[in-house]
């Protein structure tokens, strides 16, 4: 496995080497970031993962500086997966000058839930996407795989490739859970113990929420209201718990239609913001 920094020698090192899969990550990775690598294994010539932390997507307040990063564990867990080369460039490698060129993608899509409440987030994912698609294929072809955790990114980020033509085929896998039912995330770390028990509420809130949305006895945005009491009174702050359309993520019109729906949830448990939906 090759572990190259500069946008020079990613070119270098996948020359020749036929079509790409690519799974972008920002490091950190847990099980689910190696359940993308093994679903990526056979959809191209050459394995790559990105390892980038991208300060484009975090608001002021955020996590960027203390965001973990695990250089070393996770090239050993990647190329225990046969990854064949890791990108992990510095940001003066991938920003080498201020990036004053963004991605600004349609607000319809991309403003609404995690957009509205985390403002300009998928500018800079969107952003940083393209720019590691254009270091990864070179306008070629080839495939990226994003996880179903992160609903709304793999959606925007489709949208995007199908509005620039990018000759670039993107797979989705499902949410990888631990056995109590909580989405693996990195941010999972943060959680104390206790509040690590009380994290798979929010999954099981969402499963509530769906069940109500398809017997709907109350109008949809009184059930979303309820679910988020429920979830609030056990000590969440709770950002959204909706259900929209797998197609727009609009709110449905008339009565919620099996199959053709997500339950989605943010919500902060202390200081851990967590994220997970259902389909259903």
């Amino acid at each position: 496995m090759q572990v190259v920094h500069t946008i020079a020698d990613l070119r270098a090192a996948l020359a020749g080497r036929g079509r790409p899969a690519f799974v972008p990550t920002m490091g950190n990775l847990h099980a689910g970031h190696l359940a993308l690598v093994r679903q990526a294994r056979p959809l191209g010539d050459v394995l790559v993962a990105s390892i980038f932390v991208n300060r484009l997507q975090f608001l002021p307040h955020e996590d960027f500086d203390s965001y973990p990063r695990t250089l070393q564990a996770d090239c050993k867990l990647l190329e225990a997966e046969h990854c064949d080369i890791v990108f992990a460039p510095r940001e003066s490698d991938l920003y080498p000058q201020p990036q004053t060129f963004r991605v600004q993608p349609d607000p319809r899509l991309a403003d609404v839930l995690e957009g509205h409440f985390r403002p300009g987030f998928f500018a800079g994912v969107c952003t940083v996407v393209l720019k590691l698609f254009g270091c990864v294929f070179g306008g070629h072809p080839g495939t990226a795989v994003f996880g179903r955790k992160d609903y709304q990114q793999q959606m925007v980020i489709r949208q995007m490739v199908r509005q620039f033509a990018l000759p670039i085929d993107i797979a989705t896998a499902d949410i990888s859970r631990a056995t109590d039912g909580l989405a693996l995330s990195s941010r999972n770390a943060y959680l104390s113990p206790e509040e690590r028990g009380e994290a798979v509420q929010l999954g099981r809130a969402l499963q509530a929420l769906a069940q109500a949305a398809l017997a709907l006895r109350q109008p949809l945005p009184a059930l979303e209201s309820d679910a988020a009491r429920v979830l609030g009174a056990r000590g969440w702050q709770v950002d959204y718990l909706t259900v929209r359309q797998r197609a727009d993520l609009q709110a449905p019109e008339g009565k919620p239609q099996a199959g053709q729906l997500v339950a989605l949830g943010a919500a902060r448990l202390g200081k851990t913001r967590l994220i997970d939906n259902l389909e259903f």
